[in-house]
């Protein structure tokens, strides 16, 4: 992929070069003619933070072509990848852009085209259109999984583990849907960890949070599976490769300590997948940028196929064992997210005025559709959630402080909520104080200028006015706009909470571990943030072996789905933490199952 300099080497440059960006970008030559090994460097606004693009020429052509680009990985990372390799064997910039990461693919083509320009080269010879691969008008398999995200992907690697064979049918450009621009978060009850730090759990109490999270609305069966299985499906994804950190925290709005932080973040659980279904080439097949249009049903009503599309031309793939439906939810439909928004948002207009931290393209509903029309029962569309860490504008959570040791402040400086509460609630009473506020901490939760929150390091979010620094209360005040004296009553609130001179504030906010520290000096940080919609409960009803059921309760024959185009897992609300335990949980389940002579 791309050359990853050290950004804080380079900050004063990056400072004058986002100055001067615009819509343009920003031009650096090392020469004024190109010539052998020259290097032209050209700046531009990518879809997370300003990205430069070096291109380097010897003889007229492109040798090579490096990055500096703060993309999420395996979405905007993986375009560059796959779109830098096209340009330089096929020396041309006529790529078509990556289906899921069209920002990220135009920003790169047009800061390589203006490094071509700039070389004095004729960028007429470099518009030679690369072929467009196609695929078999049909496939034979075992398993079709419809959807390459976390859900499709740990269901494609369960049916792979019961030794059947897989097409895995994604209309993306590359695999991982939402899930690999997730946190990544998972909930489960773990006494090797959390034994270390003293926190005491159990399946029965994590069975509880969430169906309390939900508001009771949840399916009981479907809740006793997530719980009693997720520790499992956690080792389970150790076995792929996946690392998570020791320590246990709380997940936003995931009610109790008991979240597992991956390396990676989604990311890692994405990687880890495909490098286990790399592994059979001979039994797994992935078709990119195939749309499903239709489920095949049989004399008998079995789903035995899924009729696709493919650069428009169609492709049938047969499956003799049976289909997992795992397309994801439509938090980024804004058509359906308002046609369906009578339930908890109900009073909110859930417009495009409102973002979503999830893939634009993965998170459009298409599955809902497919299984309804094949005669699956939806249920619970009305549940939509909420998160209170999107960014203004874009709701992308690249600068979301996920963790301990912050607080939520409205624009005064007031804290108003208590951080570890549900999602919805918090989201709630942020729309009370006017829908835009600030996340506080300091120090002790980033130590230095280059600790890394999601995709950015603290001084990349200063650089990009995604965040504020000052090393006194006061400082920080006069950055953001707060009444000084009440920043500074907050912060000793919370610190009279974690410090132990008070069990439980007026919010109702308690020390939940001893990671939970008090905010005393400087540097301190605050981060504007806006509550963006982030995940779809409702959907395709399941039964507790993730088989689809019809409008009776019974079971299509052939028909499986997990992950968040599914209904009845998290009830009105999805506790934090949850999501991705529903993937796994859920996703093996139904892998397993399809497998099933």
């Amino acid at each position: 992929m791309g050359n990853h300099r050290a950004f804080f080497l380079r900050s004063s440059l990056f400072r004058a070069l986002v100055a001067a960006l615009g819509t343009a970008g920003f031009l650096v030559a090392s020469g004024a003619e190109a010539g052998p090994n020259t290097v032209y460097s050209y700046t531009v606004e990518a879809h997370n933070a300003p990205m430069t693009v070096d291109v380097i020429l010897k003889d007229g052509k492109i040798v090579n072509i490096l990055t500096d680009n703060r993309e999420s990985p395996g979405v905007g990372k993986k375009a560059i990848e796959l779109l830098s390799k096209a340009m330089i064997e096929h020396q041309t910039v006529a790529v078509d852009a990556i289906t899921g990461a069209t920002v990220t693919s135009f920003a790169l083509r047009g800061a390589v085209t203006a490094n071509l320009k700039a070389a004095g080269l004729d960028t007429a010879k470099f518009q030679t259109k690369i072929p467009k691969a196609e695929l078999k008008p049909e496939y034979a398999t075992e398993v079709a999984v419809v959807g390459g995200g976390g859900a499709g992907l740990v269901a494609a690697a369960a049916a792979v583990e019961a030794g059947a064979r897989v097409v895995i049918i994604e209309k993306l450009g590359y695999l991982g849907g939402s899930t690999v621009v997730s946190g990544g978060g998972y909930n489960a009850p773990d006494p090797e960890r959390q034994d270390r730090q003293g926190i005491e759990d159990s399946v029965e109490k994590f069975y509880d949070d969430t169906l309390r999270g939900g508001h009771g609305t949840n399916d009981p069966e479907l809740v006793k599976v997530l719980t009693s299985r997720a520790l499992e499906g956690m080792h389970w994804m150790e076995g792929k490769g996946l690392a998570f950190k020791p320590k246990v925290t709380t997940i936003v709005g995931g009610l109790y300590p008991r979240g597992h932080s991956a390396y990676g973040g989604g990311y890692g659980y994405v990687a880890a997948l495909e490098k286990f279904l790399r592994a059979y080439p001979d039994r797994v097949t992935v078709l990119t940028d195939t749309t499903a249009k239709k489920l095949v049903k049989d004399a008998s009503g079995r789903v035995v196929a899924v009729e696709a599309l493919h650069n428009g031309k169609p492709v049938t793939i047969r499956a003799s064992k049976g289909v997992v439906m795992a397309t994801g939810g439509f938090a980024a439909n804004v058509e359906l997210r308002q046609k369906y928004n009578t339930g908890v948002w109900k009073e909110l207009v859930l417009d495009e005025k409102i973002p979503s931290t999830n893939n634009f393209k993965a998170s459009q509903g298409d599955g809902l559709k497919l299984a309804a029309d094949a005669g699956a029962d939806l249920i619970n569309l009305s549940d939509i959630q909420l998160h209170p860490g999107g960014a203004p504008k874009t709701g992308i959570m690249s600068s979301w402080p996920s963790g301990r040791n912050r607080i939520f402040l409205n624009t005064a400086g007031e804290r108003f909520v208590n951080e570890d509460a549900a999602r919805d609630t918090l989201c709630k009473a942020i729309f009370k104080e006017g829908g835009t506020y600030w996340i506080v901490s300091n120090h002790v939760k980033y130590p230095s200028l280059a600790t890394v929150s999601k995709n950015l390091t603290v001084g990349e979010m200063i650089e990009l006015g995604q965040a504020f620094s000052g090393e006194t209360i006061e400082e920080l005040a006069g950055k953001t706009g707060m009444d000084p004296t009440k920043l500074r009553a907050s912060i000793d609130t919370y610190n009279a909470v974690v410090t132990g001179k008070t069990k439980t504030d007026a919010f109702g906010f308690t020390k939940a571990t001893s990671d939970d520290r008090p905010m005393t000096e400087g540097p301190y940080y605050a981060t504007p943030m806006v509550p963006a919609v982030h995940h779809t409960m409702g959907g395709i009803r399941i039964d507790r072996d993730a088989r689809v059921l019809d409008a009776n309760g019974n079971a299509i024959p052939g028909l499986f789905a997990a992950g968040e185009v599914t209904g009845g897992v998290h009830g009105a609300n999805r506790v934090g933490g949850n999501g991705i335990a529903d993937v796994v949980v859920f996703g093996r389940i139904a892998g397993a199952g399809a497998a099933e002579p």
